[in-house]
Parts: structure tokens; sequence; C-alpha cells
């Protein structure tokens, strides 16, 4: 067997990544650490002025998975005083800090959850949320004259159902062209993807081969699919024979309530197993849907010299993550321990199972006959398929949403806000994660109204033209 290969990521990085460098006050932080060293760098402002004395965490007994208390500790209370709390609240903390002990601790977490050795091929970078992170990395990768490679529908965060079809947020501000790859109720589909790279040079003739795949594996925004494995592995041959890289934004692979062992390995974990190679996969994970989405914290794992460039513009833009939501995060996280964390995950996933299951009977009761959907086993999302016409024909669920259900007082998001390139759809998202029974009830109720209504004016029309 080969020994395993290390990617080189140097040709993937884009034109403007080599301009971004260290900022040079920051740089010179380390130094301060050398026996004797006065520093008189920074313009930290003084801890004595901070207001604040303590803060204590009072953390619920439901959903957490706390370890047994030791000695008279109490498992649900966590208090940041005085250093703890200094550095906390602190900009740029001095270091060795629980900011960097946080990045060891995710590494380590990385390491057991995705069963990869720790070694040089990658490391773990924190940022304000996955989504500021996701925009550095293509900030970094994606030069003029790129292509990127777009799980489609797709949501990169920002799509609503009032703006402008086919915005997608940071993507099309950035340089590259967008290049759908259609999913289906399994997520991505590789026979999709390999007839694109098959038929590049005919129908991108003289442009370079794709750099990137988007993909969201796990109960995917919009559709609620989540990707097989056996799929995963045809999608990382795929990636390795047309050379280019997987961004894995898998902010809900903490939030699956499928079958019990059978949720997919992620493309992490199997890249070494499937392709003998490391570092094609930079892969992002979020505390937003398990912790706190308030907190704004995400991480990325990738290639060291991807890190690098990251953390640069980082530091020349929103110069760190928030030092208070890291040290708290990493107060919890240290006192759970993987196993703990991974409890607490395991009953955020069920209470989603729950609202899935009362949505969907809610949607049955009032939609059946004239919607579709495939039960997600990931996720907050229902992916529903509109049936209007009686000849079968798809129709646009634009109009109805925006104008025939905001008329009876429910909102969906059209599925044009999650196609990179615009176009008609017939399907519309909605979220189960906040409403409760009655409200949904009453929501599939409207919902049935309105599609009750486009359904009356295709039937006349169909019948004015026959």
């Amino acid at each position: 067997m080969s020994p395993p290969i290390t990617l080189d990521i140097a040709p993937f990085l884009s034109e403007k990544s080599q301009l971004w460098k260290a900022c040079g006050i920051r740089g010179l932080f380390p130094l301060e650490h050398i026996p004797g060293m006065i520093s008189l760098l920074a313009g930290r402002p003084n801890t004595s002025t901070f207001p604040f004395d303590s803060i204590t965490m009072k953390l619920k007994p439901t959903l957490a998975g706390m370890p047994a208390a030791s000695g008279d500790e109490d498992p649900f209370t966590i208090s940041l005083e005085e250093d703890e709390l200094n550095e906390a609240l602190q900009c740029v903390p001095p270091l060795p800090t629980r900011l960097m002990r946080a990045e060891q601790w995710l590494e380590k977490f990385q390491s057991h959850v995705h069963k990869r050795v720790p070694d040089a091929s990658w490391d773990v970078t924190v940022g304000s949320g996955s989504q500021d992170l996701m925009y550095k990395a293509c900030e970094a990768l994606i030069s003029d004259g790129d292509h990127i490679l777009l799980e489609t529908p797709v949501s990169l965060h920002s799509a609503s159902w009032y703006k402008t079809p086919g915005t997608l947020g940071f993507l099309a501000a950035l340089p590259g062209t967008l290049v759908e790859v259609r999913a289906d109720s399994e997520g991505l589909n590789p026979a999709n993807l390999e007839t694109i790279l098959l038929n590049w040079e005919t129908t991108h003739p003289g442009k370079p081969y794709p750099k990137l795949l988007y993909t969201i594996p796990s109960g995917s925004n919009p559709t609620g699919a989540s990707i097989p494995e056996h799929r995963k592995i045809e999608v990382l041959k795929l990636a390795k024979k047309y050379n280019f890289l997987i961004l894995e934004d898998d902010a809900y692979a903490f939030v699956y309530y499928g079958p019990e062992g059978q949720q997919a390995r992620s493309y992490f974990a199997l890249e070494l197993e499937v392709n003998g190679e490391m570092g094609r996969v930079v892969r992002f994970d979020s505390f937003s849907k398990v912790l706190s989405s308030g907190m704004r914290l995400g991480y990325m794992t990738a290639s060291p010299r991807l890190s690098t460039v990251v953390s640069m513009i980082t530091s020349n833009t929103n110069l760190q993550p928030s030092s208070l939501a890291q040290v708290m995060a990493y107060a919890l996280l240290s006192r759970w321990g993987p196993e703990g964390f991974l409890a607490h995950c395991a009953g955020v996933a069920a209470f989603y199972r729950a609202r899935r299951d009362v949505f969907e009977r809610v949607a049955r009761k009032h939609l059946s006959g004239l919607a579709e959907w495939t039960s997600p086993i990931a996720g907050m999302f229902l992916y529903i398929k509109l049936l209007v016409h009686p000849d079968g024909r798809d129709a646009d669920s634009e109009e109805i949403v925006r104008v025939k259900a905001v008329s009876k007082g429910v909102l969906a998001v059209p599925g044009t806000a999650f196609m990179p390139l615009g176009g008609a759809t017939p399907f519309l998202r909605v979220s189960f994660s906040l409403i409760e029974e009655d409200k949904a009830d009453e929501a599939c109720r409207r919902l049935r109204e309105a599609i009750l209504e486009a359904r009356a004016e295709a039937v006349a029309a169909a019948s004015k033209n026959a």
C-alpha cells in the first residue's frame, strides 16, 4: 500500500491570498513571553477598568450530557472570575491562553469524531461563525476566472424570500463563476457532477476545470437531504481525478436524528481511506445549531497553509473571534469532554426529530395531494414540492409564496432563492425548528389555501387553452 500523500494546497490559493500579511503588531506578541521582556506593544485597555466582576453561566439540566460532579462542584454552574474573566474580556489576550486551548480541544475532538490522527496535514482555526471562515477561505482560494461547483439548490446563509433570485451572499461578490450541480432527495448527485466534468472541455472550451466544490452534506439547507456514504466516496474520487477541493459545510452534522449507527462519515474522515491522500477537504463546523447561534463561533479544519492565510485575513479585518465567546465555549466543552458534548448534541437532535415529526403530521393532514417532500434525517427544514398543474407540469413557487401565501398570513422561502443562477422551481422551504404544533397546523392550513387558489387558476387556464 502506498504511503498517504499530503496535498500541496499552494496551487489552489488565489492571487489575492499573497497580498495578505500578518499584522505587524500581533506578530510581535509571542515575544512578550521571553523571560525578563518588558512590553510596550499593545494598546490594550487595562482590565481594571472593566465593570464586570464575574460571569456565571447556569446550564440547563435538560439536553446537556453532564458528567458526574466531582466533590462539591455544581455540574450545572460555570463561573468566570479574576484572571480567567479578564482574559475573556481582553482583546488579544496574553499567551498561552484558553483560546489556544480551545483550538487544541477542537483538534482532539475532530480526531476523536472523524478518526483522523493528528498530523501536519490539518489543523483547526476558530472563527466568528462558520460563515466567517467560509468567506475568508473563499477569499484565499478564488481568483478571477476560477469556476466553483455549487450543490444546487443551496443556501449560503443569505438567501431570503424577498431578495433578488440567484443572490447567494458573498459568493456573488467574489470573482469566480458559479456552476450548478443538481442535488436530489439524497443530496449531491455524483452522477450529475461527473457529467459536468466529463463534458467540461465542450461546455467550457478553453476554461480551467473547477477549483472548488461547495456542499452541505448533512440536513442540507434548503432541501433537508443528507448524502449517503457511498455517494461521498464517488465525490471524493472525482475530486482527486479532476483535482478540485471540497468545501464541506457541515453545520447540521450534529443535528442527525436518522437511524442509529447509520450516519455517513464525513468527507474529512473518508478522504484518506478513499483516495490515499490528505488535505483536499476543507471542513467547516458550527456551534450555532447546538450551543448558541448568538455566540458566533465556528471552526475550520483544513491544511495549515490555508489556515495561515485565513488567520492573516482575520488579523487584518475583525482581528479575532470574540474572546468571551471562546472562553465560555471552552469552559463548557472542557467540563463536558467530547462524550459529554456528543451526548448534548444527541439531545438536541432528538428535540428536532420530535419537531420534524409534529410538522410532518400536520403537513400531511393539510397538504396531502397538494405537495410532496422527502422526510429529512438531519437539520431543520422540509423542502416541499407544490403540486399545482393538473397535467403534472411543475409550477413556479415564487408567486404562490410571495403573493398568495403572504396574503393568507404565512411565510416560507420560495425555491428560487436557493438557485445560484436563478430560475423557476416548484419547491419552497419551511423551517420547523421554532414553530409550535398549533401554529404549524394553522400555517399548513393557510398554505393549503394558497395552493388550492393557485391550482384553481391553473385549471381555469388549462380549460381556457383547451
